[in-house]
């Protein structure tokens, strides 16, 4: 049956909850992800905790990513005998397309002697050149294990590189890249935003700029923030991340406020949305598990050497 047939969005989930059964398939979806895919989701996280539960999974036969491309790729190396699929193939990654590998591994052979760290943001290429892989959830704590004097090379995100840095004291050397979403948030309006609602605490993903980051009441990862949201006794939000994390926020708090925190070129819309990540639907959703494409595949040349700074950073609790 085509997506046509549906009448309704209900229609429309209940169809793939059989699809979903009838071929052991378990659907991840990260927290950027619309809510009506996160509501059906069978796990819904950041890429740490989908990489961890990838990791876990034993009895399905397909694991459906929706996400960006590289966590297809991740869920694929943490389960190389599933069949991993997304449901939209060109939903990729600004921040991984700013780290190409051919440039990445020319930095890393100029700079010899040093630690390479890379964010799970990266292709598999990228991750096959790395020690060890971080997340905004993890970055700090897994840098913090490293002795002092370790000279390490941190890529692509530039932001997060400089927060940690910040917060450490190490001079790491970075990579010149960073997010598409992250990097747009206006310091002007969330300070404008501050004035309209005085109580709000200001969240921030360390992927942001550094002015950006100076307002926050807290900084961290997406599932840091919803943790924080819920802990916290103030009833008001300015959150600066993608916007789909305020679904979940709000799901978790109904009595509390959220207020997304708007881009420099934002006209009417408050929202910073990454384009990449919406463009996977409930549609394209169905279409992937009723026809078990787009497929995620990786080249078995790089796999082996992509799995293990993936296996190291998952040794961190």
């Amino acid at each position: 049956m085509d997506v046509e047939n549906f009448r309704t969005e209900e229609e429309l989930k209940e169809a793939i909850t059989r699809l979903k059964k009838e071929k052991k398939a378990v659907i991840l979806a990260h927290y950027y992800q619309q809510g009506p895919i996160q509501d059906i989701a069978d796990h819904i996280g950041d890429s740490l905790a989908l990489a961890r539960y990838a990791a876990t999974l034993d009895d399905a036969r397909i694991v459906v990513l929706c996400g960006v491309h590289f966590m297809g790729e991740t869920a694929k190396l943490l389960c190389p005998d599933k069949k991993v699929l997304v449901p939209d193939a060109d939903a990729g990654c600004s921040l991984a397309d700013s780290c190409p590998v051919e440039d990445f591994k020319k930095f890393i052979e100029a700079h010899p002697g040093h630690t390479v760290i890379s964010y799970v943001n990266t292709s598999v290429g990228v991750k096959a050149l790395t020690d060890i892989l971080v997340t905004s959830g993890n970055a700090l704590k897994i840098v913090n294990s490293l002795p002092e004097d370790e000279k390490i090379i941190f890529g692509p995100d530039r932001n997060l590189g400089n927060y940690i840095n910040s917060i450490t004291g190490r001079n790491m050397l970075l990579w010149d890249g960073a997010c598409h979403v992250h990097e747009k948030f206006s310091v002007e309006k969330i300070i404008e935003l501050k004035k309209q609602h005085p109580g709000a605490k200001v969240l921030v993903h360390p992927e942001c700029k550094r002015p950006v980051v100076l307002l926050a009441d807290k900084v961290g990862s997406t599932a840091a923030l919803l943790e924080y949201t819920k802990a916290s006794d103030a009833t008001q939000f300015i959150v600066a991340t993608e916007s789909g994390i305020l679904h979940q926020m709000r799901k978790d708090c109904p009595e509390k406020t959220f207020i997304p925190a708007p881009p420099d070129d934002a006209a009417t819309c408050g929202c910073n949305d990454c384009s990449y990540m919406k463009l996977n639907t409930l549609e394209k959703l169905y279409r992937c598990l009723r026809d078990e494409t787009p497929e995620i595949t990786v080249d078995p040349a790089l796999a082996e050497a992509a799995l293990r700074p993936i296996e190291r950073m998952l040794q961190f609790k």
